[in-house]
């Protein structure tokens, strides 16, 4: 019954100062502020009956849901991050067979072409693309192939003939192989829209 006379008393104590305070008050902008703050502090004594039945310490219930609402967007920051790193290594993985796949076809259809006419064959190939992000055919932008002599087949001999070394027909006849192993691996792969490059033995078109 005591807490209940108190609380009567400081209603009633901080009404008769309010009104003593807006008739003190003689702008009409600053009572506007004045009716905003002692309105929010008449509700808080209104309500202290309810923090008292209840024992809640404001300040800490407030401070416990600001440290909840970081622990959840610190996770949901960090699952994010997690997402993030699977996609790239999914995208990693993905584009890594793409290639190895495009390897194995483009090797396999200009292999008999080049052993037939330049007796030559291809140890790897490198890629550009338009778009790092777009690993595919259809955003390829650059062929790299690196080529060798084709190796004679096991058992195989070679015919060893007297040759004239002619410096310039050798870097002439060089220079139109790989311009024609250039022509002949667009045609075999269709690669009209595309560049195609040779590096043969070091040497890079």
């Amino acid at each position: 019954m005591e807490v209940v006379i108190q609380w009567v008393t400081q209603i009633i104590l901080f009404i008769v100062i309010a009104t003593i305070i807006d008739l003190l008050i003689p702008a009409e902008t600053m009572k506007r502020y004045v009716k905003l703050a002692v309105g929010l502090i008449l509700l808080l004594i209104l309500l202290k009956p309810i923090f008292h039945i209840f024992n809640t310490d404001i300040e800490k219930s407030i401070e416990t849901s600001i440290n909840q609402l970081e622990q959840e967007n610190n996770l949901n920051e960090t699952m994010e991050n997690q997402i993030e790193f699977q996609k790239k290594e999914i995208q990693g993985t993905q584009h890594a067979y793409i290639l190895e796949q495009m390897t194995v076809q483009l090797e396999d259809l200009a292999e008999e072409p080049l052993k037939e006419e330049y007796q030559a064959e291809i140890t790897t190939m490198d890629y550009v693309f338009n778009d790092p992000e777009d690993i595919s055919f259809e955003g390829l932008a650059e062929v790299i192939v690196y080529i060798n002599e084709a190796q004679n087949g096991e058992g195989a001999v070679s015919t060893v003939e007297d040759v004239t070394v002619d410096p310039q027909q050798n870097e002439g006849e060089s220079e139109k192989d790989i311009i024609g192993i250039e022509m002949l691996l667009k045609d075999v792969w269709e690669l009209t829209d595309k560049k195609v490059s040779i590096n043969w033995e070091g040497g890079t078109s």
